[in-house]
């Protein structure tokens, strides 16, 4: 599988790699869809301490066990669990990252993580010191490089202002365009990456897609959904599959390195390299797809 260049690291992650999430919290299977994916060229498994309350990080750790040095590992910080309380708390804290690095850590069975990626972040945040703890624990030697996963657009221009991101994880798809209007030409212009994920858009932008229940996806009605999955799937007949087209259709951007749609079993996993290992769409078929679909702006956050 291809590899593309994260930003100006010198990371090579798999043009698609495996958004983890979607594993489940039982070990062997788990286990033998990561084991599949590497054995299939993904280097880039991507998780986060808040999937299934730490599970999913020990589920990778396990599974890369003795396999460390074939994986571009990345995870996320900023949720904390307050014992005693449900759910999650947003703490971006120099304090809170620094300690909670330790535990993801631990949990993944491993010494170092290649990407380290802010979880969120608001403009309320000190957006300096979260910085500041990115760039000690790079210095300590615990992580690699860093980035954020966020889709708000003022967010990302701070830190694309103010600090050394590799890249920025965003959601990206034929259904979410959102990125090409606000981020994508602020990534291209400094050098930075963007990970796409949600690129089959929970599956809606799959061939099955078209047989899901009726329902609304962002702006797009349930009816526009069900019209635009048959005008792109007309326009992929022929040479390639809709999943194709929507899994390659964030990789024709400059600023993007790799898509990370999730799987939950070996034959999703493997649909999913099958379409990733097509041919990259055309410029042809990028423009067909942009005057299939609507762009999309940013309401919020801007």
């Amino acid at each position: 599988m291809d590899k593309h260049r994260l930003g100006q690291s010198d990371l090579y992650v798999s043009a698609m790699g495996l958004g983890c999430m979607s594993l489940g919290t039982e070990e062997a299977p788990a286990v033998s869809i990561i084991h599949e994916a590497l054995d299939r060229g993904i280097n880039f498994l991507d998780t986060a301490d808040l999937y299934d309350a730490g599970r999913n990080e020990e589920l990778v750790g396990t599974a890369i066990r003795g396999r460390r040095s074939e994986v571009v590992l990345a995870t996320k910080v900023g949720n904390r669990r307050i014992p005693g309380q449900d759910g999650w708390s947003w703490d971006a804290s120099k304090t809170y990252i620094k300690s909670a690095v330790q535990d993801s850590l631990r949990r993944l069975q491993t010494d170092y993580i290649d990407l380290y990626q802010l979880h969120g972040g608001t403009m309320e945040d000190n957006i300096g010191e979260t910085i500041e703890a990115f760039e000690e624990l790079k210095q300590e030697g615990l992580i690699r490089y860093y980035g954020i996963s966020s889709i708000r657009p003022n967010v990302v221009r701070e830190y694309v202002k103010r600090s050394r991101i590799v890249s920025v994880m965003s959601q990206y798809s034929i259904l979410d365009r959102r990125p090409e209007e606000a981020i994508l030409p602020l990534l291209e212009q400094h050098g930075i990456s963007l990970i796409a994920r949600g690129p089959l858009a929970r599956g809606i932008l799959t061939d099955n897609g078209r047989s899901r229940p009726g329902k609304d996806y962002l702006d797009h009605t349930a009816a526009e959904l069900a019209a635009l999955h048959e005008e792109l799937t007309r326009q992929a007949s022929a040479p390639r599959t809709l999943t194709q087209t929507a899994l390659h259709y964030p990789l024709s951007h400059q600023a993007v390195a790799a898509v990370i749609p999730g799987a939950s079993s070996p034959e999703q996993l493997r649909l999913n390299i099958a379409a990733a290992e097509a041919a990259p769409l055309t410029a042809a078929e990028a423009a067909a797809v942009r005057q299939t679909v609507k762009a999309g702006v940013y309401t919020s956050h801007r």
